[in-house]
């Protein structure tokens, strides 16, 4: 008799949690899958932005130096930039810094260093959350460029 009690009560006991358990794993898997796609986004588009400001340091280093007077140099380089963040789909708020260790800049074995910055606004958040949350990642990258031995001005 003890026996059949315990039987039915351990199978009244099994049958109140049938079903929940998929429940469960449903909200609990959203719960962790959703902020977890967020943060591959996140890491993503900051990723973007590094690739992003090293090319475009670069081809601005190369551009300047490669040009054929201090005038045209530094439309060039400005222009190589532009290209560089537009290939990564940044198209505003990107800037360009370029400083030569001596003058004239083109002289012959003359260093020229070139920053690239861009700001990196966060997908997804919305504007009156930015004054609590950080809503923006600053990336920059430095490309120090030669002048060609025989190719100074």
């Amino acid at each position: 008799m003890i026996r059949q009690v315990y039987r039915w009560g351990r199978r009244r006991v099994g049958r109140a949690d049938d079903g929940r358990a998929i429940v469960e794993f449903v909200f609990l898997g959203v719960l962790m899958i959703v902020p977890l796609i967020y943060l591959v986004l996140i890491l993503g588009r900051i990723q973007a932005a590094a690739y992003s400001v090293t090319t475009a340091a670069r081809e601005a280093g190369r551009a300047y130096t490669s040009a054929a007077n201090e005038a045209e140099a530094a439309e060039r380089a400005q222009a190589a930039a532009r290209i560089a963040f537009a290939d990564f789909g940044f198209d505003s708020g990107s800037t360009v810094r370029v400083v030569c260790d001596g003058s004239p800049c083109l002289r012959s074995e003359g260093r020229v260093s070139v920053t690239a910055s861009l700001v990196v606004q966060l997908p997804l958040v919305p504007a009156f959350l930015s004054d609590a949350v950080a809503s923006a990642v600053p990336v920059s990258a430095t490309h120090v460029a030669s002048v060609d031995r025989f190719g100074g001005r």
